[in-house]
């Protein structure tokens, strides 16, 4: 596809550096994208022949061009994701995704406290996460409160203020939630002891916590506080137990991202896996648009960046499912193929393609309610006795009674059904009859569907009702087929429907899912019969001097027509070029063809 006169100019003036480029239409910007050569990237939108209608279309619609040079391939990342999510382009896969995750945020005071928010400040505090959904976050926060005697007040707890008694211990105190260092009655060494072990699980690291309560319920059975050591062996089990539902994956594996992509034609489905001291401590998945056509490897690239910065990974090691190749200094993206690491990708693999599943699952469910439910109004718009699973419509063109033809469309399950279309060429009518043309094809179809028999259908739709609908009425009866199946017709006008031996019209809701699809069917016969009427019209009347030489089929003569052009130069050819396009035979008759009519006339007789 050739660029225009001014955007070659632009392209022109590219240079073969790393950049941003952005193209814009009369709107805006429609997309952005990155090249570690501008002009070799932007020029090959208008020199390949070979893209997609999407990109093709993208194409068309640029009116400008601008772009930005960074220093390196990684600045030009980072730069297109900002650009995409501040912009928005249409073209673009959506990288703007603007809603904020929660964290667990352990403040930064004395006696700190564990507070779930979904807003970063810098004052000091050490913010874990963040999580991909509430419900993760909220079973850990309550596995941490049922483990620790934290806090919950927003105190200012400073040694002057406590030691003024300025506070007084809460309900928390009482219900044994908190030790109450309000009123100094908690150790703050021991406090922070507690604080050191909470780092330690969002580090998904459980075995010093695991260690501390197994020595605690020790040391208080060997003292015989047998309540206490049962209230240690309790915290225990609930740790044992978390870690339980925790995927655990290899003990030598940590700080990994785990990345799988798996895709259709319309979208994307990408599944993260965040793995730390052995443990699988977030996962997210997600599903995009597909704007381009893109390959899975052009989508999976700048999901991973922006997904790491999302989620504020640190990992120094990327594993994936497809090649991708990031940007990122000190970082390594590999495919595994064996070992752990393959089977952390096959886990991951596993979850995206569940998604993928479950979403076309979804869609097929979502269009088989709607198709039941359209066929439910049709039965009781039409008080029917059963769902209209088969329905057809019938439609006759012609022009001035020339070229007669009839066409059928068939709909099962409120959805067309194109195999089952039919054409149809008027036989035993003569001149524009739309009457004895409507019976001839009723009788033909319905007699051909008993003869083999195959179903019929529980409705048969005309497209106007009139007295051709009538005689589709007279072909059943004659078909002994009159009331097996109900007929309609709808006006072209008002949109009324009427049904036989009804004189008023039955006045259906212009909103109702019942008009729209008769509506649907009227339009789709009538362009499916409108366009073999006009094929055979055009047939009829698209005739060449070669048409009428006898022994010289149509195709032989489209055949010389399409290479020559015109039958001057087909007369003027040589024997041999001739034997060489249509064979000898042929020839000897195009040849004889033009000696008769290209011999002179006779003389007049003398007077």
């Amino acid at each position: 596809m050739a660029a225009k006169e001014h955007l070659q100019a632009q392209i022109s003036a590219l240079p073969h550096k790393p950049g941003v480029y952005k193209y814009f239409d009369d709107e805006g910007i429609i997309y952005v994208g990155k090249a570690i050569d501008l002009r070799k990237r932007v020029s090959s939108y208008f020199t390949k022949q070979d893209h997609n209608k999407k990109t093709q279309q993208l194409v068309r619609n640029i009116k400008r061009i601008e772009f930005t040079i960074v220093d390196s391939e990684s600045d030009a990342f980072l730069l297109e994701n900002n650009l995409i999510k501040q912009h928005q382009p249409k073209y673009n896969i959506l990288l703007k995704d603007g809603k904020t995750y929660p964290y667990l945020c352990l403040t930064n005071e004395r006696f700190p406290r564990l507070i779930p928010t979904r807003n970063k400040i810098n004052d000091g505090s050490r913010y874990y996460g963040p999580y991909a959904n509430g419900t993760a976050l909220n079973v850990l926060l309550e596995l941490i409160r049922a483990l620790y005697p934290l806090r919950t007040c927003n105190f200012n707890l400073s040694p002057q203020n406590v030691a003024v008694g300025k506070f007084k211990v809460c309900l928390e105190y009482h219900l044994g939630n908190c030790k109450g260092p309000c009123e100094n009655h908690e150790d703050e060494a021991r406090y922070n002891g507690y604080i050191q072990q909470i780092r330690n699980i969002f580090n998904g690291d459980l075995r010093v916590p695991k260690q501390y309560f197994r020595e605690q319920m020790t040391a208080a059975a060997q003292d015989m506080q047998y309540e206490l050591a049962h209230q240690f062996k309790v915290k225990l089990d609930k740790i044992e137990a978390f870690q339980v539902k925790s995927t655990i994956v290899s003990a030598t594996l940590t700080n990994i991202d785990v990345f799988a992509i798996a895709s259709n034609e319309k979208s994307a489905f990408i599944t993260y896996l965040k793995v730390m001291n052995g443990s699988i401590i977030l996962t997210q998945s997600l599903e995009v648009q597909k704007k381009l056509d893109e390959e899975d490897a052009e989508i999976l690239a700048p999901l991973v960046m922006q997904m790491r910065q999302e989620f504020e990974s640190e990992s120094r090691e990327i594993l994936t499912n497809v090649a991708i190749e990031l940007p990122l200094p000190g970082v390594t993206v590999s495919v595994p193929q064996i070992g752990d690491k393959r089977k952390l990708i096959e886990l991951a693999l596993k979850n995206v393609l569940y998604a993928r599943k479950e979403k076309e699952s979804m869609n097929d469910r979502s269009k088989d309610v709607n198709e039941v439910r359209i066929m439910e109004t049709i039965k009781k718009d039409l008080r029917l006795t059963e769902l209209p699973k088969h329905i057809e419509c019938f439609d006759n063109s012609n022009f001035q009674g020339d070229n007669p033809v009839a066409a059928m469309v068939c709909f099962r399950n409120a959805k067309p059904s194109k195999k089952d279309y039919r054409h149809y060429h008027i036989k035993t009518v003569i001149g524009p009859n739309d009457f004895d043309s409507m019976y001839e094809v009723v009788s033909r179809r319905y007699r051909r569907l008993v003869d083999e028999g195959a179903s019929l259908p529980q409705a048969r739709h005309r497209r106007r009702w009139q007295r051709p609908a009538s005689m589709a009425v007279k072909a059943l009866k004659d078909l002994n087929l009159w009331g097996q199946m109900a007929v309609i017709g709808i006006a072209k006008r008002l949109e009324e429907i009427y049904v036989p031996n009804d004189p008023l019209p039955l006045y259906i809701d212009k909103k109702s899912e019942s008009l729209r699809l008769f509506q649907r069917m009227r339009d789709e016969v009538h362009r499916f019969g409108i366009t073999f009427h006009r094929s055979r019209r055009d047939a009829a009347t698209l005739k060449t001097e070669l048409t009428d030489v006898k022994g010289l089929g149509p195709i032989t003569a489209d055949k010389l027509l399409n290479k020559f052009k015109s039958v001057k130069k087909i007369r003027e050819l040589t024997e041999a070029e001739l034997i060489a396009e249509v064979g000898k035979a042929k020839t000897k008759v195009l040849q004889s063809y033009f000696a008769e009519n290209d011999a002179p006339a006779p003389p007049p007789p003398r007077q």
